[in-house]
């Protein structure tokens, strides 16, 4: 494939799948040595964004419009589903909670749960109207939502009710990574992270020199 390619996800240190525009889906046994194209569709104009593995059968992979199929054979065959009524905004990550609650970010501020491991979906109160590009669970329940124009929200209760967290910066938030011990660091454009400090209510801004987006 020549796919721009958009998201991956490893289930251990052999198993994987990678997800991008075509619909495609791509699938490594070896550790990203070789990979095989499990699933295209180009004719559907809707790429995919994102993918997760619940284990090494049950998986599923989001996208534009709406854009989620499910898989339970590994990626062998995938079937369209359904996430929230006739929404069909961009769906732009899905991340799962160490409960095994999953979440996932869209555009136009929307954000939704799942309990059973994607079978059903709700809609989450959102606290900002932009599109969100991540979220990030943390393994003290603690629960991230970030993107553009620099806005953050951390959530204690999962999703259903959000604090703002001053960034200091416009940049767009792309994505996030869990350090341990309630902390985190946030990632966007024009060369911005912003580090937590203590619990997470707090960050503090770094500028990497060249600019460049991460």
């Amino acid at each position: 494939s020549r796919a721009l390619l958009t998201g991956v996800f490893m289930h251990d240190a052999r198993l994987g799948w990678a997800v991008g525009h075509d619909e495609v889906v791509l699938r490594t046994r070896d550790g990203g040595l070789t990979w095989e194209r499990v699933h295209s569709a180009p004719e559907n104009e809707k790429p995919l964004l994102d993918v997760w593995f619940a284990d090494a059968r049950t998986g599923l992979a989001v996208g534009a419009y709406g854009r989620l199929l499910a898989t339970t054979d590994g990626g062998d065959t995938w079937a369209p589903g359904q996430l929230y009524g006739d929404d069909d905004f961009h769906l732009n990550q899905i991340a799962a909670a160490a409960d095994g609650t999953l979440f996932v970010a869209a555009e136009a501020g929307h954000l939704y749960r799942s309990s059973d491991r994607g079978a059903t979906w709700q809609r989450l109160p959102s606290p900002y109207h932009g599109s969100f590009f991540g979220l990030l669970p943390l393994p003290d329940g603690t629960l991230l939502a970030f993107g553009l124009r620099g806005h953050l929200y951390r959530s204690p209760d999962g999703g259903r009710s959000w604090t703002a967290i001053p960034t200091g910066t416009d940049a767009t938030l792309t994505c996030a990574l869990d350090l341990g011990a309630g902390r985190f660091v946030v990632g966007g454009m024009d060369g911005t992270l912003l580090w937590s400090e203590g619990a997470g209510a707090a960050v503090r801004k770094q500028d990497l020199p060249d600019r460049k987006a991460i």
